[in-house]
């Protein structure tokens, strides 16, 4: 048999593996994935490994291909801009850590503000939550920074939690 004649056969199921399988569609597309799939089987036909193997057996084994593929190529975080909002009002990860007012366009108002930044730094942060900042500052990402330190991404989210928090205590004046 040849591998136009398995693939006809075996195509449209391949398709809809791939659309059941596409849940990130900022990273994949579906013929993306239809690709990915007919590399692998055609990889394993020419080595032989299909000749006595089902369609069931080598449908399955194309859907736990893509699953590991999905798992292993995606993105391990997602990069987010200075920018981004990441509050409930509105408040961008610079804005939080800076302690800056968005709504203030005051030159006095924006010194005051670094300069609360810079004594929070000094006195109200851990040298865990200096070294923290200063990984996000390099580009790091959660869990390049949880293995830096020695510590799960969740616990580097859950300090990332309250370093904003201590900022806003700060802002506030509490």
């Amino acid at each position: 048999m040849t591998f136009d004649a398995f693939l006809k056969r075996l195509s449209a199921t391949i398709r809809r593996i791939s659309y059941k399988l596409n849940r990130y569609p900022a990273y994949f597309n579906d013929e993306d994935l239809y690709q990915e799939a007919l590399i692998h089987l055609w990889q394993d036909f020419k080595r032989g490994k299909l000749s006595d193997k089902t369609d069931s057996y080598i449908l399955q084994g194309c859907y736990f291909h893509l699953k590991n593929y999905i798992r292993v190529a995606r993105p391990k975080a997602r990069l987010m801009s200075i920018d981004t909002v990441i509050g409930e009002d509105g408040e961008t990860f610079e804005e939080s850590i800076y302690l800056r007012d968005r709504h203030s366009d005051d030159y006095f108002d924006t010194l005051n503000n670094r300069l609360l930044a810079e004594t929070l730094h000094n006195n109200g942060f851990t040298r865990r939550e200096k070294k923290i900042l200063r990984f996000y500052a390099e580009g790091l990402t959660t869990r390049e920074i949880g293995s830096r330190l020695g510590i799960s991404h969740v616990r580097v989210i859950k300090l990332t939690g309250l370093i904003r928090e201590k900022c806003r205590k700060y802002r506030d004046g509490s």
